[in-house]
């Protein structure tokens, strides 16, 4: 199966001072100097860049997604805007510049709770720039983070950046169920278990065929419900087009929920068809289900977060 997927994407409602070093998957954050005066610090209309590890310039950017988001940070002074409606043009604007001036412009969602519960946690002053910083760039959220590539900023960006969240909560809940497996060092059992999630994803997509699917998934573990879900579009010739970020979390609870034998659930469901078959598509929902080891057609009629489903095809069959 190959793949087309949307690169990650970046926003940022603060910016920093000094920076804690954050190593990740995606990036490190090299510790800037505490004075804006230094080489490779230099501030943009209250927001800080930083220079990386390779030498290259990295910006990276929080950003409030909603008014109520936007209302409850006032009180620490994260924009001057009047409202939300101009604090997403001037992020928008913002953001636009920094493509111009940096290597590397990533964003994630600011969201005034985990920023508050960030702050209780280690003793800082939410009202300090300090404060943001760490957490913006804080190593376990680094999942959040996606790069941004130009997309317009309400209708495709921020929604994005919301679901990054979602996703990294979900990511991190199930690197805690693997004892830090997912992101740190991987064992033999873990490592297959990636590889035969991977696999049942990839043959569901193979037995769909072409068109427009959304995959939904749920595997029931310690700690609550793994959650994932994604839009994929297939073409004739077997492209797939995913969002990164949601092939990886994808990938990742299957993996966890087959290396953990937990009970699980998916539901592919969609338009199959495309255009070369003079544009006829058919609506289709197939389930699967697993008892923590192998996956198989669900055992009847299925329905998960509200879409019906009827047992999917045999995954075996599938080359």
């Amino acid at each position: 199966m190959s793949r087309n997927g949307r690169a990650r994407r970046t926003p940022d409602c603060t910016a920093a001072g000094p920076r804690p070093r954050a190593r990740s998957r995606y990036e490190r954050a090299e510790r800037a100097d505490r004075a804006e005066r230094t080489e490779g610090h230099e501030r943009i209309e209250g927001r800080d860049r930083h220079r990386a590890d390779n030498g290259g310039q990295a910006f990276v950017i929080g950003v409030l997604a909603s008014a109520a988001d936007f209302e409850r940070a006032r009180a620490w002074q994260l924009s001057d805007a009047p409202d939300h409606e101009q604090y997403l043009h001037e992020t928008a604007e913002l953001l636009a510049e920094a493509r111009r001036r940096f290597d590397t412009v990533r964003a994630r969602m600011f969201h005034p709770q985990d920023f508050a519960d960030f702050c209780l946690l280690h003793g800082l002053d939410p009202a300090e720039p300090a404060a943001r910083d760490r957490y913006l760039v804080n190593p376990p959220l680094q999942t959040q983070l996606l790069a941004y590539q130009g997309e317009e900023l309400v209708g495709d960006y921020v929604p994005r950046l919301v679901r990054a969240r979602e996703n990294g909560l979900t990511l991190r809940h199930a690197d805690l169920l693997l004892d830090g497996g997912l992101y740190g060092e991987r064992d033999g059992a873990v490592q297959a278990a990636y590889e035969r999630g991977a696999e049942v994803f990839r043959r569901m997509l193979l037995g769909a065929g072409s068109g427009v699917y959304e995959l939904r998934l749920a595997v029931d573990a310690p700690g609550g419900r793994l959650t994932a879900a994604a839009r994929v579009l297939q073409w004739e010739d077997g492209v797939v087009r995913i969002n990164d970020e949601d092939l990886e979390l994808l990938c990742a609870v299957l993996c966890t929920g087959l290396a953990r034998e937990l009970p699980a659930l998916a539901v592919l469901h969609g338009a199959q068809g495309s255009a070369a078959s003079c544009g006829e598509y058919r609506p289709t929902a197939w389930a699967w289900a697993s008892e923590g080891r192998v996956w198989a057609p669900a055992g009847g009629p299925v329905r998960l977060d509200g879409v019906a489903a009827e047992p999917g095809y045999r995954l075996e069959t599938v080359c």
